[in-house]
């Protein structure tokens, strides 16, 4: 809500949904078949907001999961955007992980899909402030246990594909991430500025700061280096 809440009163449209298997929407709990059930409703989504709000410029934001889904789309449609900001993206292939670990996720991913088998979100990871931790666990809408074997295995190849083909992105892109972030790697970051060819990009690290950027009680820095990043692009 932190976010709505700034941007809004700026003069800013903002919009959200819940993906598939999030939130209120359908589908297995944080489960795909493949990683473009993620991409795939963005697009239609985006396309909506743009009938909604023809001739306006249409900057995308995407938050840990989201940042993958967001780096991942615009690998393959960036041309109608005016840039992307990617907060705390889940873009690094998790070091530590034997082959032969991938082996069984591969397995079961094709066997049984649906099995519960992939990490477990610490809340206390969530942000500094003990308050929003609380009503993070709090939330019914929130999914804090195992992801799906499939899940597991479509983000680590869309991890590797970003990695592997993130130089294509040439739109202006903005990178935010917490120095304290213990639940995704704050490296994928820097790995996806270093990657980008993007002549207008760029990288911000808020040391001492966790994952949700826009719930930290400094956040009004960085909703206002956001802020300000925006204003300078459309």
């Amino acid at each position: 809500m932190n976010v709505v809440e700034h941007f809004v009163p700026l003069g800013y449209a903002v919009y959200g949904f819940d993906h598939l298997g999030h939130g209120r929407s359908g589908g297995t709990c944080m489960h795909v078949k493949q990683f473009t059930d993620y991409t795939e409703p963005l697009q239609t989504y985006s396309d909506m907001v743009r009938g909604w709000h023809p001739g306006v410029p249409l900057c995308l934001l995407g938050h840990s999961l989201g940042g993958l889904i967001v780096s991942y789309y615009l690998l393959d449609r960036q041309d109608d955007l005016a840039g992307a900001v990617l907060s705390g993206p889940s873009v690094a292939v998790p070091e530590g992980v034997s082959p032969f670990t991938i082996l069984i996720g591969k397995v079961l991913s094709a066997l049984v899909p649906r099995a519960r088998l992939v990490g477990v979100v610490d809340p206390t990871g969530i942000c500094c402030d003990p308050q929003v931790v609380e009503a993070y666990v709090d939330d019914p809408l929130v999914h804090i246990g195992r992801l799906t074997a499939r899940l597991g295995v479509e983000s680590l190849k869309a991890q590797q594909r970003v990695a592997a083909e993130a130089a294509q992105i040439v739109l202006p892109v903005l990178i935010v991430q917490g120095g304290e972030d213990r639940l995704v790697d704050p490296a994928g970051a820097q790995m996806l500025y270093d990657t980008i060819r993007s002549r207008d990009k760029t990288l911000k690290v808020y040391d001492g700061f966790h994952h949700e950027l826009h719930n930290e009680p400094g956040r009004a820095q960085v909703l206002g280096d956001v802020e300000a990043w925006i204003e300078a692009h459309i």
